[in-house]
């Protein structure tokens, strides 16, 4: 059977990157899915299955992937250590988010709230986020685990500014931005920060730490910018969700932000009432794409791509390696294609 054509185009994206990247970035990524699968297993039948279950339910690892990138030429225990921990952080994020929209699927999979209910998929978001910490703490580096932690707290005051923006009618550009960077470029930066911080002094990246990071923070926001733009135009057999997801939770995206600048009636219109079923949500996305807003908003992505890539020009970096994370940037923009 053939993967779905949003899975089969990130496969693609993920096979030209561990291409640039070389058989090391491959035997990195392999020691990291099955310490993944170790700790998913480590505590307990029934936490263990659902730790297990989340970490097994897919994705294409990309945070992983830019530590070891970010490293260069090291596979040591300490970048695999620090891969496993960005990437335990995420999945925590996302059984927390599960739980917080009370979601039944993420990525074709029943959630651990749907088959366990809220109190399991709380304590199993808070078991990786434990566990995160403790993989990275094992290193002996307070600069990885204070970069993680100053990234974990992020995502949570991001979060907290969603909850506290939804269904508003008043969020501006600016402030989706600033969203944007605390809910999801912060993980981003904490994985090029620690493969900076882990990867060889030789290689001369341990004084790159700030161009990595700032690299990852970029590829953040152009990332989030346009998973809000798929969420608006991408059809559910590609993008694996139903268009407008966000729309009916209340989360305000910069299309519909652009959108209201654009249509006085789209900015009246109360989302509370006026989306409330996916058919709803379907025809107030035409609305939002009638107003040219998406390629503006793919347009300012674009600029944060360009911005990240600007990024590396201040790194002397070998040319596979750069090679490798421009595809990373690129595969960005890929996913919108």
């Amino acid at each position: 059977m053939s993967a779905p054509p949003h899975q089969a185009s990130g496969l693609a994206q993920l096979e030209a990157v561990l291409a640039a990247g070389g058989p090391r970035l491959a035997r990195s990524l392999a020691r990291t899915e099955e310490r993944l699968g170790e700790i998913g297993e480590s505590h307990g039948a029934e936490l263990g299955q659902h730790a297990a279950d989340t970490l097994s339910a897919g994705g294409k690892r990309l945070r992983p992937l830019i530590v070891f990138l970010c490293s260069g030429q090291a596979s040591s225990d300490a970048t695999v250590s620090a891969a496993v921990a960005v990437e335990l952080v995420h999945m925590a994020t996302l059984v927390h988010d599960d739980v917080l929209d009370r979601a039944s699927l993420r990525r074709g999979h029943e959630t651990v709230y749907k088959s366990a209910g809220r109190a399991a998929a709380t304590q199993t978001g808070d078991f990786l986020f434990s566990r995160a910490f403790a993989e990275l703490a094992a290193m002996g580096s307070p600069e990885a685990v204070k970069t993680l932690s100053d990234a974990s707290s992020a995502l949570a005051r991001g979060e907290l500014m969603q909850r506290a923006d939804a269904w508003s009618a008043y969020v501006s550009p600016e402030r989706y931005i600033s969203r944007c960077t605390l809910k999801t470029a912060r993980l981003f930066e904490a994985a090029c920060r620690l493969g900076a911080i882990f990867g060889p002094s030789e290689n001369g990246l341990g004084g790159s730490v700030e161009c990595l990071g700032a690299f990852g923070e970029k590829i953040g926001i152009a990332f989030q910018i346009f998973d809000d733009v798929l969420d608006v135009s991408g059809p559910p057999e590609r993008t694996g969700k139903h268009r407008g997801t966000d729309l009916l939770d209340g989360t305000i995206t910069l299309p519909l932000i652009l959108a209201r600048q654009r249509d006085k009636e789209l900015a009246e219109l109360d989302l509370r009432t006026s989306v409330t079923n996916p058919a709803e949500a379907d025809a107030f996305c035409e609305r939002i794409a009638d107003t040219g807003a998406l390629t503006d908003a793919r347009e300012e992505a674009l600029t944060y791509v360009q911005q990240a890539k600007a990024a590396l020009d201040e790194i002397d970096l070998p040319a596979q390696q750069r090679r490798a994370l421009e595809l990373v940037a690129d595969g960005v923009v890929e996913r919108y294609a």
